[in-house]
């Protein structure tokens, strides 16, 4: 298994809310678009003045006209241009002008009191006529099919500048929701490597530096037992080679273990019976005691292999530790029940002061093992101490609860 096998494929956490595929539309370029919507409402609205007032020159056809133009001024003053447009639908009775301007009030300032206030203006400007001593007030029929269309025209405008002020903003957030989706995607991923990559590291450390190192032990052996002088050449060579490459295992552990915690181990999956078998590869003066009860197991019966690796895991980095920094010691591992209940399982390893006449075997240390077995006991619910001791050893001792919380298990 490669670090880039394990980058996982897009979260399918939003398929279900992607809409379907559509052929890409062609756009107008942004100038094309932009002026435009600059000039197209200019035109209709100096068709209208045309229509209307015809086209010689007077009062009506003037105010119509200069209501027209004050519209390529519409998005940046938009009141006022409105209140400029409202003179031509009073004397020119005009409609275009006022209506866009008004359009472009809610569009872009879509204040309530401000829309109620142009609103009742522009119906005013169009019920009331011109000149104003022409109004009947007995004409009731008439006066009220005016007064009708005056609202429709005043209200219809703000009604869909609103509503596409409303589609724009929600096509806004659907875009932020789209980049939100996104980025998540992304940080799943990322989250899911990074643990993929701690878990390497774990393993890294936990199962070649203890092979590792124990190589380079047996190979110092023969490098000063042996008397053939190419036998001692090549221990010798051995156990540089060992040497150089936990430092190499170190640094890419420390590389590794950058980008995330663990959660699970991987493979090989050692338990409490393996341990005999490490202590007698360990080439150490180590006394093993065992007083435990079968660890009960849950459904899947994952519960006890969880917590019986973590305890063998415990022991490998001890004697690792003893090997680097106390050659020559006494060890003892003592594995237990801790209390009657046999609920609590106690992992120790204890080890004396380093003999003086062994030879060190200066081997590198990350400074990651104590603190890995301590975030995986933790991840099963228990506890892990170490420290030296009166007498100048060390002892590592960890308390595991036999039936750990249900999320450390998978």
């Amino acid at each position: 298994m490669t670090v880039s096998s394990l980058r996982p494929s897009p979260s399918p956490l939003f398929e279900d809310m992607q809409p379907p595929a559509r052929a890409p539309r062609k756009r107008l370029p942004r100038w094309a678009a932009r002026w435009g919507s600059l000039l197209i409402p200019l035109v209709l609205a100096v068709a209208d003045a045309l229509l209307v007032n015809g086209v010689t020159f007077g009062l009506e056809l003037n105010v119509s006209l200069v209501a027209a133009g004050a519209l390529l001024l519409r998005r940046r003053l938009p009141a006022l241009v409105f209140l400029v447009t409202l003179p031509g639908i009073l004397i020119g009775y005009i409609w275009f002008a006022p209506m866009i301007a008004l359009y472009t009030v809610a569009r872009r300032r879509p204040d309530r009191r401000l829309l109620g206030f142009l609103a009742l203006l522009l119906a005013a400007a169009h019920f009331i006529p011109w000149p104003v001593s022409d109004f009947e007030p007995t004409a009731y029929r008439d006066n009220t099919l005016v007064l009708i269309d005056a609202c429709v025209t005043s209200v219809g405008p703000i009604a869909l500048g609103l509503l596409v002020r409303t589609r724009s903003e929600l096509a806004a957030r659907i875009d932020d929701l789209t980049r939100s989706r996104r980025h998540a995607d992304e940080l799943i991923a990322e989250q899911v490597l990074s643990t993929e990559r701690a878990r390497l590291a774990r393993e890294m450390h936990d199962v070649v530096a203890h092979q590792v190192s124990l190589i380079s032990l047996q190979a110092g052996a023969v490098q000063i037992s042996a008397e053939d002088a190419k036998a001692r050449e090549g221990a010798r060579t051995i156990r540089e080679l060992s040497v150089r490459t936990l430092d190499e295992l170190r640094h890419m552990v420390g590389i590794l273990r950058a980008a995330g915690g663990d959660l699970e181990d991987l493979t090989p999956q050692p338990r409490l019976a393996d341990l005999p078998r490490l202590i007698e590869l360990s080439a150490l003066d180590v006394a093993y005691e065992a007083d435990t009860a079968e660890a009960p197991e849950d459904d899947e019966g994952r519960t006890a292999e969880a917590v019986e690796r973590a305890a063998f895991r415990i022991v490998q980095e001890a004697l690792t530790n003893v090997r680097k920094h106390a050659p020559g010691a006494r060890v003892t591992v003592r594995v237990r029940d801790l209390d009657a209940a046999r609920e609590l399982l106690r992992v120790e390893v204890r080890n004396g002061p380093p003999d003086a006449s062994a030879a060190s075997p200066g081997l590198p240390g990350g400074g990651h093992g104590l603190v890995g077995l301590r975030e995986r006991a933790q991840l099963l619910g228990g506890t892990l101490k170490a420290g030296p001791t009166d007498d100048g050893g060390f002892v590592v001792r960890a308390d595991f609860p036999k039936t750990p919380p249900r999320a450390a298990r998978s």
